[in-house]
């Protein structure tokens, strides 16, 4: 399988559907910090193993860099629609 197909079945356009999220156990023994272990874990473990590998040459990763983007944008967009629903059932009013 070559790597653009993984990436496209970790972000759920491939022919594998969606993949589940990262347990607790395989982000902590990829040790990623707190603030990393989200929905896109998943995402970042191959990344930053990628990285790692590739002495962090920029040119290098690019297809899991850009699912893991991919995965994050898709995030902060549920993320607003959650907000604007809240905010509308507030009539409109700031919670700050």
């Amino acid at each position: 399988m070559a790597v653009m197909d993984t990436v496209k079945d970790a972000v759920g356009v491939g022919e594998g559907g969606p993949h589940t999220q990262a347990t607790r156990e395989e982000m902590s023994a990829a040790k990623l910090p707190i603030q990393y272990r989200d929905t896109c874990a998943h995402l970042l473990i191959p990344l930053n193993t990628c990285r790692y590998q590739n002495y962090y040459l920029p040119w290098r990763c690019n297809d899991e860099r850009h699912g893991y983007e991919k995965c994050q944008y898709e995030e902060f967009k549920v993320r607003v629609k959650k907000m604007d629903e809240l905010r509308a059932q507030k009539g409109g009013e700031r919670s700050n």
